[in-house]
């Protein structure tokens, strides 16, 4: 009896350890790193409230390329300029995949932009980009729609007659409202309930995608999905996000008029109707959905969060606060409302917009990529396939492109004749073939809504300078700046 449970034991000791050879065995010849765990990988290191930290400090140790295991899947991490830019520039297209994680199967299982990969990708991002660019240059303009909400939260803060708010609340709904003008047409009164709801849905899916569950989740999709957890919450989320979208569509079907567009919505079921025979085509209604909730993630979540962390900087530091004041009272004055034009004439507007972008570092580690094909990489080789997480932060924090990264400072994006100067390192859109293709709406938000504020408001803080906190409430996946009271003093 002995003798056969130590040969059953001997057994699985070896078909353990064969498992984990074909586990964690090198997949071509991937760059060195962190020795993994048996089906943990990696993750025991990079528990962190901030998650690129521990990342940052294993490149210390393993160089700017390295392989870090999310589970028994590899990634290879890429860390400073030189690699990102090598990778997702020099190298656009084949660094231009979509890593593939189960999770995404749980959620919007590959539909729409920002998580398809191949022919689907590359059609619905090039008419996605056309429809918004000729929705932006229609009869009514993005600066028109921007303007238009800017116009309703400034209403908003001069009925706070300078006493202390918390400003989130409508910042966040005017940025949706301006990016939901656009996709469905209309927009919604602050209060609205179904508006707040998703909002709600988008913010809290956006911190449980780094919850431990749905990292586990990942890996062991067979065994996660028979047992109870967050990630089970995280697919209830984006279904009701699903809903509210089709909720829309089914709105907009009933008075459709081909010949006349009024939206993204339309257009897209425009397309819909001229491709209903093509078996192949990528134009179908789950398409639609997860493509909309994609723009409207892109073009809300962000930008507000930007705005509304670059009016707490701007409070910690009222001499930079004093300086685009000034610069709005010599281009813009008083009473004529700020428009796209005057951007080239105020630089150190533009310098600071950037390094509020640069410091806060909304993504830290950007979006996982993955090779479109069998790559050779810094003499390295990586399948296809193989999952790619480019390190934004590095990029945005690196000393060898910004003299003083960890401070804020505009500095960095002027020269010395005070003009603005474009920076190598600005990734904060990400780069390549991957690179949001919100990004110049987001700039024209971001300028107009914080120029349009300050020109009509000083902005002041009971709390002194120097003892406001910039630390993000959340950061992960992404950031959320923290909570803070605002005073908008009226000119």
């Amino acid at each position: 009896m002995d003798c056969t449970l130590g040969l059953l034991s001997l057994i699985a000791v070896v078909i353990l350890l064969q498992l984990i050879r074909k586990v964690f065995g090198r997949r071509g010849n991937l760059p060195p790193g962190p020795r993994p765990l048996p089906i943990l990988g990696n993750l025991l290191q990079l528990k962190s409230r901030e998650i690129h930290k521990p990342i940052l400090e294993l490149s210390k140790k393993y160089g700017p390329v390295y392989t870090l295991y999310i589970g028994p899947q590899p990634a290879v991490v890429l860390c400073g300029y030189k690699a990102v830019k090598e990778a997702l520039v020099d190298n656009a297209e084949k660094f231009s995949g979509r890593a593939e994680f189960p999770i995404v199967e749980l959620t919007s299982k590959g539909y729409g932009i920002a998580f398809s990969n191949g022919d689907r990708w590359k059609e619905l991002r090039r008419f996605s980009l056309t429809t918004l660019r000729n929705f932006g240059m229609g009869k009514r303009s993005i600066e028109e729609r921007i303007h238009e909400e800017i116009q309703c939260l400034l209403e908003i803060f001069q009925e706070t007659r300078g006493s202390l708010y918390k400003p989130a609340f409508f910042i966040r709904r005017s940025v949706s409202n301006v990016i939901c003008s656009v996709i469905f047409g209309k927009r919604f009164e602050y209060t609205d309930p179904k508006l707040q709801t998703l909002l709600d849905l988008v913010a809290e899916n956006l911190r449980r995608v780094d919850n431990i569950w749905v990292q586990l989740y990942n890996f062991i999709p067979s065994v996660l999905s028979l047992l109870p957890g967050p990630h089970h919450r995280l697919s209830e989320n984006y279904q009701a996000q699903l809903d509210y979208a089709e909720a829309i569509v089914r709105e907009h079907e009933a008075t459709f008029d081909p010949s006349s567009p009024r939206d993204y919505v339309d257009a897209f079921l425009l397309k819909m109707q001229q491709e209903s025979k093509n078996p192949n085509t990528e134009y179908i209604l789950p398409n639609l959905l997860s493509s909309a909730l994609d723009i409207f993630f892109a073009g809300q979540e962000s930008t507000s969060s930007t705005l509304g962390y670059g009016l707490l900087i701007l409070m910690k530091y009222p001499h930079i606060k004093e300086k685009v004041q000034a610069e709005i009272e010599n281009v813009i004055g008083r009473t004529r409302r700020p428009c796209m034009e005057d951007r080239a004439k105020m630089p150190y507007t533009e310098a600071v917009l950037h390094e509020v972008m640069r410091f806060i570092d909304f993504l830290p580690l950007g979006a996982p990529h993955s090779v479109t094909e069998d790559t050779v990489f810094r003499g390295y080789s990586l399948p296809k396939g193989t999952v790619i997480f480019p390190v934004l932060h590095s990029v945005l924090y690196d000393p060898s492109l910004f003299k003083r990264p960890h401070e804020f400072d505009p500095e960095h994006f002027l020269d010395k004749d005070g003009l603005f100067k474009k920076s190598e390192g600005f990734m904060a859109f990400s780069a390549g073939k991957r690179a949001c293709p919100g990004e110049s709406l987001a700039r024209m938000e971001l300028f107009l809504y914080l120029t349009s504020i300050l020109q009509k408001f000083d902005i002041r803080s009971d709390t002194p300078p120097s003892d406001i906190d910039l630390s993000p409430e959340y950061s992960g996946l992404g950031k959320m700046a923290p909570s803070y009271e605002i005073r908008f003093i009226p000119y």
